[in-house]
């Protein structure tokens, strides 16, 4: 289910267009749809929750429309049952997404963590996620994975919770992995850029 979810993605970005090159991402698709998902909502306000302008919100809008992910209401946009069950592809493979507090692993002003399910052996070092998360805005990333003896830093054989019991107390508080999930924490100057980066990161473990 999670590789023809992101190839439909993926498909929905790249769509060949004319004019220039599409301004938006995978993540783009993705917030659109968690916003209508949440119920129907203006093109406006879609836009500044997506942090883009009039002409990009209008292309992502059509994208989504013909592929059949949305329709318009008097409300607003809202999610055909395709894009109902689009969404829920999202939430099966990024079952917890959430704002993280400060702490002395996420130091900065904003966190924002996505946790993935069953993806420990994907991640190698770490520095994938961490490059993709960058290139998408976010200054800071902590990759953890979990297994028997913990949640650790990806790469780093060691259970984090003894050294830094204060800050995984407050990550366990809004991400519950089990063993072999991941979580990827983003840190940004702004909560949109964080999030953004966290997705970024997120998305690369996800096969094509």
């Amino acid at each position: 289910m999670a590789t023809s979810l992101k190839k439909f993605i993926i498909t929905t970005v790249d769509k060949k267009a004319p004019g220039p090159p599409t301004a938006f991402t995978p993540f783009h698709i993705y917030c659109a749809l968690e916003q209508l998902s949440q119920g129907p909502i203006g093109r406006n306000k879609l836009a500044d929750k997506l942090g883009v302008g009039d002409g990009t919100i209008r292309t992502i809008i059509n994208r989504l429309k013909d592929a059949d992910l949305i329709l318009n209401t008097k409300e607003g946009g809202t999610l055909t049952t395709r894009g109902q069950r689009v969404w829920q592809q999202f939430e099966q493979v990024f079952p917890q997404r959430t704002e993280i507090p400060k702490t002395e692993l996420t130091i900065s002003e904003f966190n924002y963590g996505f946790m993935i399910k069953n993806q420990k052996d994907k991640v190698k070092s770490g520095i994938d996620q961490r490059d993709a998360a960058i290139i998408a805005g976010a200054k800071r990333v902590i990759v953890l994975i979990t297994d028997q003896k913990g949640l650790q830093v990806a790469s780093v054989d060691q259970n984090i919770e003894e050294e830094y019991t204060t800050a995984t107390k407050e990550i366990l508080k809004k991400l519950t992995p089990q063993n072999k999930d991941v979580i990827i924490i983003a840190g940004a100057e702004t909560p949109l850029k964080a999030k953004t980066g966290a997705f970024a990161a997120a998305w690369t473990l996800i096969d094509p």
